[in-house]
């Protein structure tokens, strides 16, 4: 039986995004089990929309495009809204993210948040590693986690894709205007190619 990490779950309440009905469904599921197997259930149908680029086990299929799989499912419900509601941007997302109904948004999320992320391995410069690893440490573990978790607020970054990583390292760098409010246009300005590449190879190799 698959079960929802209900610790997870339960801080939606110190959410801002989460709207009260959200919130209300969210806890709904965390207090029933038969409830949780449904939204997973409901979720795993729901994601044939989200699978062409993301994989049906939230494992993308395109190395500039994000894993979804063992993200936290508050941060992926919330990261639906921001798109949703044009806080974020992106061609595909918030026209997706709108046709989606809040139970829908729901249990994708429930559905993504409990998949085993698979990070494609490849060889890897040892120093650019290091260099990587020293960064993430000094840089990105008081929001990210020790081991690049993350959290409600933030998403994991441990085995991403590093093509992924470097494309949106670089559009915060480059102040994009769709990235506009993240504190990750400060954090990334002063990155160089050298620095973002070094982080982006650490972090696809990163397993919590």
């Amino acid at each position: 039986m698959r079960v929802i990490v209900i610790a997870l779950l339960g801080c939606l309440t110190g959410s801002v995004m989460a709207s009260e009905e959200a919130l209300e469904r969210f806890n709904r599921i965390t207090a029933d089990p038969q409830l949780r197997e449904q939204a997973y259930a409901s979720g795993a149908e729901r994601v044939r929309f989200c699978s062409y680029c993301h994989g049906e086990t939230g494992n993308s299929k395109r190395a500039y495009i994000p894993n979804l799989a063992q993200q936290s499912p508050i941060y992926l419900f919330n990261a639906f809204e921001k798109f949703a509601n044009g806080q974020r941007s992106d061609f595909v997302m918030s026209k997706l993210a709108k046709t989606l109904t809040l139970e829908e948004r729901v249990d994708i999320a429930v559905y993504f948040s409990q998949q085993q992320v698979k990070a494609p391995k490849e060889p890897v410069d040892p120093a650019l590693l290091q260099q990587g690893q020293a960064m993430f440490s000094r840089i990105c573990v008081a929001c990210h986690g020790a081991q690049g978790e993350g959290q409600e607020s933030m998403p994991r970054l441990a085995g991403q894709p590093a093509e992924y990583v470097r494309k949106a390292l670089t559009r915060f760098r480059d102040k994009d205007p769709s990235r506009a409010g993240s504190v990750m246009l400060t954090i990334a300005e002063k990155f160089t190619d050298q620095e973002i590449n070094a982080l982006a190879s650490f972090l696809q190799q990163l397993e919590p």
